[in-house]
Order: C-alpha cells, then structure tokens, then sequence
C-alpha cells in the first residue's frame, strides 16, 4: 500500500518542479527558437517552390501552352 501512495506523489510531480527556474526558461527559450527556424525554413521553402514553378511557367514551350489551354477552335466558330 506504501508503495503505491508514494508512486501517486511521484507522478504528481512534474519535471519542472525539479528543474532550476533559470534552466527552465532557458529550455523554453530554446524551444521556442527552435519553432521559430523551423517557421522560417517551412517560408523559405515555399517562397522557392513558387519561384520554381513561376521559372518554369515562364520557360514552357508555346506547344506546352497551347495543350495546357482548355480552349478550343469550336467555341469561337
């Protein structure tokens, strides 16, 4: 029965309870620097996928073009 109690008590403690305050809000600065970068590279890799396919737009055939078009010569007949 001891034993149990004293588990309950272990759990209701958390980490940050045993952690130093100053270690704490170095470790939340970290993380929330690190979600940060992580933000940044997700923008930066967007930003590059949308100049790749703008580069890509700009250098297509006038065939390409021509076949992506849903335009047809029977709609201006």
């Amino acid at each position: 029965m001891k034993k149990s109690k004293k588990s309950k008590d272990d759990q209701a403690v958390s980490l940050s309870d045993h952690l130093n305050s100053d270690l704490l809000e170095q470790l939340k600065s970290v993380k929330k620097n690190l979600s940060k970068e992580q933000e940044e590279k997700a923008a930066a890799l967007e930003q590059q996928r949308i100049a790749e396919r703008k580069q890509r737009e700009k250098n297509k055939s006038f065939e390409e073009l021509l076949n992506e078009s849903s335009l047809t010569w029977k709609d201006f007949k």
